[in-house]
C-alpha cells in the first residue's frame, strides 16, 4: 500500500507540475501570494519544475533514498501551503474553487498530502 501511494503521489506531482507549465498556468498564478519576491509567472514555472522533479524522485528513487525524498516532498507541500491560504483570503477563483467554502475545504487537503509524502516513503522498522 505504501508503494502504491508513493507512486500515485509521484505521478500526481508530475501531472501537476506539467500543468503548471502548460494548460493550468493561469489558474496556478491565482495562488501565488503577494509576498513572494518573484513575479507570478516565474513562481508558477519554478514550482512546476520542482513538482516534476519531486514526483519523478518519488517514483524512481531507490529504496534507501525514499525517506529523504518523502521528507523533501512534505516540506514542499508545507512551503506551498501559503499559496492555498492566499487564494482563500484573496477570494481568487481557480481550479473550480469559486466559493469560500470550496477554497477553505482545499486547505484541509494539504495536511493529507504531507502525511502521504511521509507515510508512503517510510518502510517498516525492524
Amino acid at each position: 500500500m505504501r508503494s502504491f501511494l508513493r507512486v500515485l503521489l509521484g505521478l500526481a506531482l508530475v501531472f501537476a507540475g506539467t500543468s503548471h507549465l502548460t494548460f493550468a498556468r493561469q489558474d496556478f498564478r491565482a495562488q501565488v501570494p503577494e509576498f513572494v519576491p518573484l513575479d507570478e509567472d516565474t513562481t508558477v514555472l519554478a514550482s512546476g519544475v520542482a513538482e516534476i522533479g519531486l514526483g519523478s524522485a518519488l517514483v524512481l528513487a531507490p529504496r534507501r533514498s525514499r525517506r529523504v525524498v518523502g521528507t523533501v516532498a512534505a516540506l514542499f507541500f508545507v512551503a506551498v501551503f501559503p499559496g492555498n491560504i492566499s487564494q482563500w483570503l484573496n477570494r481568487r477563483d481557480a481550479f473550480g474553487l469559486d466559493s469560500d467554502v470550496k477554497r477553505i475545504g482545499r486547505l484541509f487537503g494539504q495536511p493529507l498530502l504531507i502525511a502521504a509524502s511521509l507515510w508512503s516513503t517510510r518502510g517498516r522498522r525492524g
